[in-house]
């Protein structure tokens, strides 16, 4: 394996980072820029907005420009981001750094992808794009505790500042690093988007889109979950990030062996059926067991949470390939705006359950929406079939 591989991975776990740190940072974010918790949520919503708005159109726009200098300003940019939201004193101000961290990271992802490929050849496709995207997974594992560790002990600034140091360091590999000339082709908007169409695509996208939305709105919010709905202490926190993440792990592990063992869809359905289960047991657990019972209750919940939560991306994402092979590069960029799509909905979504109900109903909502994903999937497996029925034999 090209162990250059490994910095465009460290670079997506560095901006990955940010959008699953947010959940412990929440609290006191809302606290020290003197607004409220479902406000401060708007900081999810605008990070995953901007990437998923940023990896189509950037990408677009700098297709065919070097890539390694793609990189490095994108990276210099979310440098940039970060630095801005350690010094911000207004809500406003984190909003724009926001939209600058979630511009440059959806961008980031989409070239790096692209040059592991290039990096490693067609024959490594899988194993190079897996390299990069495990960079995401172990944000979850490991960046998201260890952000909210930061934060306990130095606050949510010295989270910003400390992903910013390890962002510039990435940087200055990548730009010692990568080879120079690294071009792609150009696409335009139109030609990315074109995917869609293929049959059984729309529905998957939108299968991951729902699944997202109903993980996070409770994930989001994990903290008012935690401190409010269960009694547990914000020093907590990082401690059930951190089994959430060992969850993740296992779960991303694991479900591409399972997914051949039983088959992708078959994965799909078993995490939407869980989550469904999981999100109905946290909501009923935090309203009728007393805290010294429920904070432990959601602790315990966290790893299998994690499991069946990160086992669902990989399968899905194995199925939507598997609807248009040729176009594997536009379809898993497509769903990577769905995933992005799907947080941000759900971060907004939980906030305005928040605003008028207690953190323990925020379960109830969320089971609502991998219901509705297993009816879209029932029905585009049915579409997609009669499709194949009708077309003409060759």
């Amino acid at each position: 394996m090209d162990k250059r591989l490994i910095w465009l991975a460290v670079g997506s776990f560095t901006m990955s980072t940010v959008g699953f740190v947010f959940s412990s940072l929440l609290p006191s974010i809302a606290a020290d820029t003197h607004t409220t918790i479902p406000a401060a949520g708007h900081l999810i919503t605008v990070f995953s907005l901007s990437y998923a708005i940023g990896a189509p159109v950037l990408s677009a726009l700098t297709g065919a420009a070097d890539r390694r200098r793609v990189l490095v300003a994108a990276m210099l940019v979310f440098v940039s981001g970060n630095a801005l939201a350690a010094m911000s004193t207004s809500l406003s101000a984190l909003l724009v750094a926001q939209i600058v961290m979630g511009m440059a990271s959806g961008l980031f992802a989409a070239t790096a992808q692209a040059t592991a490929v290039s990096l490693a050849g067609p024959e490594h496709r899988a194993l190079a794009i897996s390299v990069v995207v495990g960079g995401t997974t172990f944000a979850v594992a490991l960046g998201a505790p260890l952000g909210a560790l930061i934060a306990a002990l130095w606050g949510w600034r010295g989270t910003f500042g400390a992903i910013s140091l390890l962002a510039l360091a990435c940087t200055t590999v990548l730009w010692l690093r990568l080879p120079r000339g690294l071009t792609g082709a150009r696409l335009t908007l139109r030609e990315r988007f074109s995917a869609i169409a293929r049959p059984g695509v729309a529905p998957s996208l939108l299968v991951t889109f729902l699944y997202l939305s109903g993980g996070f709105m409770i994930i989001s919010y994990l903290a008012p979950l935690a401190i409010d709905g269960a009694g547990l202490s914000a020093l907590s926190l990082p401690a059930l990030l951190l089994a959430f993440g060992v969850g993740a792990v296992i779960g991303n592990l694991s479900s591409g062996y399972l997914a051949d063992r039983i088959g992708a869809t078959r994965m799909v359905v078993a995490s939407l059926m869980a989550s469904v289960a999981v999100s109905i047991s946290i909501a009923t657990g935090l309203h009728l067991l007393p805290h010294h019972l429920a904070g432990p209750a959601l602790i315990g919940v966290m790893v299998p949470w994690g499991i069946i939560g990160w086992a669902f991306p990989p399968a899905q994402a194995s199925r939507i390939v598997g609807y248009a092979p040729d176009a594997a590069h536009l379809t898993l960029s497509l769903n990577a705006s769905a995933i992005y799509l799907g947080i941000a909905s759900g971060a907004a979504l939980g906030g305005r359950i928040l605003e008028n109900m207690q953190p323990a109903n925020l379960g109830f909502f969320a089971a609502l929406f991998p219901v509705a994903a297993l009816a879209v999937l029932h029905a585009g497996i049915r579409s997609h079939r009669r499709t194949i029925a009708a077309a003409p034999a060759e």
